[in-house]
């Protein structure tokens, strides 16, 4: 299980981290929408936050 949320599914939550934050810098830096830019902050916290416990979850499995 470790091994796999550490070599699939982590990546893949970091990957979501960096694309919705990239999306976020690019709509500020073109003058996009301030509530667009706002929802995508939001939802980059979320995927931190859900990247965060993935990788608690993945040290808890390999220590245990």
């Amino acid at each position: 299980m470790a091994s796999f949320l550490s070599s699939v599914v982590l990546p893949i939550a970091l990957a979501a981290v960096a694309i919705v934050l990239l999306l976020g810098l690019i709509n500020m830096m073109r003058g996009g929408s301030p509530s667009r830019s706002q929802n995508l902050m939001r939802l980059r916290v979320l995927l931190q936050f859900i990247a965060i416990v993935i990788t608690m979850v993945v040290v808890w499995a390999i220590g245990k």
